[in-house]
């Protein structure tokens, strides 16, 4: 039976009370929390907002809060480590972008889906298939992942803005990200959606003037020879993009539970892979065609600082077009936050999820602690960009291509794929009694993470089927072995729950 703690907070939610879990605030806390309501910050907590409160029509903001995040200098980096990290020509590297980015963009658009139409925070909804303590797995290793996220982010961005003058270095640039990406993401969920609907246009300018410059160092560069590319190279370099796309998926639905559910699963799922797929090619392409032509551009390889520094690259490259360069590049450093924002408030939600005494914390607290953890350990972080890159994206992907096909496996097989209050009691979601167990979740999630030991390619370890050259295999056979293992696991459950006519899962 549900406490009546959890009953009074679904009581209040009903009602529209965006404060309702500061009646667990005290003093201070309480007093802040309501005086920062009255000036319009997002003060909703982890509750799932109801269908009377699911308003927000504007389905174009589902694009934009994804295309903004991916098309900018994040993307590409991603797409320079081809060239740069895995040896790959250009045509190899951009075969695998626009192949990768193909299939892969469809799991997020997919997870897209449960915000509007549930109107639940991802580490609320995965109890779902997590159950109650279960669900507090991926809600731990989601803040960390997040934060490994806002560490490479401002990276980058501190990097950009240090190209700019011999006088500025990367920890100011990485100060200065870190700044706006707290203001926007303070201010909570509404005007983080303003923000991602513009602050894309600086960085397609930025892109378009950079094919313009380049355009005939690059048209050149695809005639110079390359040596093959090796199967390892290939799949790693894939298997890095795939990642890139997956480690989205604990997040997408916190950004779509004031949207309306009236509007059609393909609409919301459309809108969410074209702003993924329209944005992550065309960076990540970029990325490519330009680091890999940096070697044979004396400017643009002493931008590159040896393959170290993606915005000395970029600034190299703008270099000729004199003061527009330097304000262009500017603006891309100052656009980076559009994928800190999202990063860092699923991170305050993430560990509102782990406890009900976390939960009892207002959102913005974990702004700050986030804050405080992001700036040192991005400045330390810098002084080994690709390394710290490739396997901070490797380990996230890692743990959310399981998550997501735990995730997939229960919608889809065992809730009919269907949104309905039958197959997702809403009102159950903080209580463990209700919830499932969570115990094939578990198992899947360890048997995934067990399996994929033997296929990992990290510089700290190397598993023994990696080492026989078949590239970073890890993700994918975690996202195989979850969906196997969860589907048996979780039958076998209901198999046992339908005999003894338990009435404790759902």
């Amino acid at each position: 039976m549900q406490s009546n703690t959890v009953e009074q907070k679904q009581s209040n939610e009903a009602a529209g009370n965006d404060l309702e879990d500061n009646r667990y605030h005290t003093g201070f806390l309480r007093r802040t929390t309501q005086l920062l309501s009255r000036y319009g910050i997002e003060t909703h907590g982890i509750a799932p907002v109801p269908a009377e409160r699911r308003l927000e029509t504007r389905w174009y903001q589902l694009f934009f809060v994804w295309f903004s995040p991916c098309m900018n200098i994040l993307a590409f980096s991603a797409g320079t480590t081809g060239p740069a990290f895995y040896s790959l020509g250009v045509r190899d590297s951009m075969a695998i972008i626009v192949t990768v980015n193909l299939a892969c963009c469809l799991m997020p658009a997919f997870f897209a889906v449960f915000g509007p139409k549930l109107g639940m925070r991802a580490m609320v909804q995965a109890r779902f298939s997590w159950g109650y303590f279960g669900a507090i797995i991926p809600a731990v290793l989601n803040i960390f992942s997040l934060e490994g996220f806002l560490v490479l982010n401002c990276i980058v961005g501190g990097q950009t803005i240090a190209s700019l003058s011999s006088q500025l270095d990367d920890t100011l640039g990485i100060i200065i990200i870190g700044i706006i990406s707290l203001v926007v993401t303070f201010c909570g969920y509404r005007v983080i959606h303003w923000y991602e609907s513009v602050a894309w246009i600086p960085n397609v300018i930025v892109f378009i003037t950079m094919l313009a410059v380049g355009y005939p160092q690059l048209r050149e560069n695809l005639s110079v020879a390359v040596p093959p590319a090796t199967p390892a190279s290939v799949i790693s370099f894939a298997s890095f993009v795939a990642v890139n796309i997956i480690g989205w998926c604990p997040m997408i639905s916190d950004y779509g539970i004031y949207h309306s559910p009236d509007a059609s699963s393909a609409r919301i799922f459309i809108y969410t892979y074209l702003g993924f797929f329209v944005s992550n090619v065309t960076g990540q392409a970029l990325g490519a065609a330009f680091a890999a032509a940096a070697p044979n551009v004396p400017a643009w390889n002493a931008g590159f600082n040896n393959s170290s520094s993606v915005g000395g690259l970029l600034y190299s490259v703008l270099l000729s077009t004199g003061v527009f360069g330097k304000i262009l590049t500017a603006l891309v450093a100052l656009t980076i936050p559009s994928a800190c924002a999202p990063t860092m408030y699923t991170f305050s939600t993430s560990f509102m999820a782990v406890a009900t005494w976390f939960a009892a914390v207002p959102r913005w607290v974990y702004i700050l602690i986030s804050e405080g953890i992001l700036i040192p350990v991005a400045i330390i972080g810098a002084k080994k960009f690709y390394a710290t890159f490739v396997d901070v994206l490797d380990i996230v992907g890692y743990w959310s291509s399981a998550f997501a096909a735990i995730i997939l496996t229960e919608h889809v097989l065992f809730r009919r794929a269907s949104f309905s209050e039958d197959q997702y009691p809403i009102t159950t979601w903080a209580s463990y009694e209700l919830l499932p167990s969570g115990i094939p979740a578990v198992v899947a999630f360890v048997c995934a993470c067990g399996a994929l030991v033997p296929f990992m390619s990290q510089a700290w370890y190397v598993g023994p089927v990696a080492r026989q050259g078949s590239g970073e295999l890890g993700v994918f056979v975690a996202f195989v072995v979850g969906t196997v293992v969860y589907a048996l696991a979780r039958s076998l459950e209901l198999r046992y729950k339908k005999k003894s006519k338990a009435d404790r899962y759902y």
